[in-house]
C-alpha cells in the first residue's frame, strides 16, 4: 500500500514538473517570430538565424547524427536542394551532436546545406523540441518553416523523415 502511495505522489510530481516545463518553454507557433539563435556549423564557422534574413528557412531538428531515420531526412534535403535554392530557401539542420559529428554525417552523405550544434540544447530548449531522457537529450524531430522575415509560418510536430523537405517545398511554393 504504501509503495503504491509513494509511486501516485512521484507521478504526480513528474507530471507537474512536466507541465512547468512546457509552459517555460512552449514551442514557438506560426505567426511568431523565429528565436534567434548563434551556433557553430559543421565546418566550425558561426551561424545565427538573422544570416539568412531575405531567405526561406527550412528549419529542422533532428535526434543524432549517422542513425537510421536522420540520414533519411538529410538525404531527402539534400537530393532536393536544388529546388530549395530555385526559390530562394535554405536549408537548416540542428541537433546536439558535436562539430566533429556533423562534419563526418555532412562528409558522408555529401550534406550541401548547414547542420549547427546545438550543444548545451538551448535551441532546441527555444523551440519547445529538447527532450531530455534523464542521461541523454535529444532534439526531437520537428520542423519549422520560417519565412524571409523571420517569421514562423509553419510547425511540423509530426515529421515523416522521408516526405518533410518534399512537404516544406510544397508549403513554400503555396506562400510565395
Amino acid at each position: 500500500m504504501r509503495s503504491s502511495k509513494a509511486r501516485v505522489r512521484k507521478f504526480s510530481l513528474l507530471a507537474v514538473l512536466s507541465l512547468m516545463s512546457a509552459a517555460v518553454f512552449a514551442t514557438p507557433e506560426a505567426g511568431q517570430p523565429a528565436p534567434d539563435f548563434k551556433m557553430q556549423d559543421q565546418n566550425g564557422e558561426w551561424r545565427s538565424l538573422s544570416d539568412y534574413r531575405g531567405k526561406w528557412v527550412a528549419l529542422y531538428f533532428y535526434p543524432k547524427d549517422d542513425t537510421p531515420g536522420c540520414t533519411t531526412q538529410a538525404c531527402a534535403f539534400r537530393d532536393n536542394i536544388f529546388a530549395f535554392r530555385k526559390i530562394n530557401a535554405e536549408i537548416v539542420g540542428i541537433s546536439l551532436d558535436d562539430v566533429e559529428s556533423h562534419q563526418e554525417f555532412a562528409e558522408k552523405y555529401s550534406l550541401p546545406f548547414t547542420l549547427l550544434s546545438d550543444k548545451d540544447g538551448e535551441t532546441a530548449k527555444q523551440y519547445g523540441v529538447l527532450k531530455n531522457y534523464g542521461v541523454m537529450k535529444l532534439a526531437s524531430r520537428q520542423s519549422f518553416l520560417i519565412d524571409p522575415d523571420g517569421q514562423i509560418v509553419r510547425h511540423y510536430e509530426k515529421v515523416d523523415p522521408e516526405a518533410n523537405s518534399t512537404q516544406m517545398l510544397a508549403d513554400i511554393e503555396s506562400l510565395r
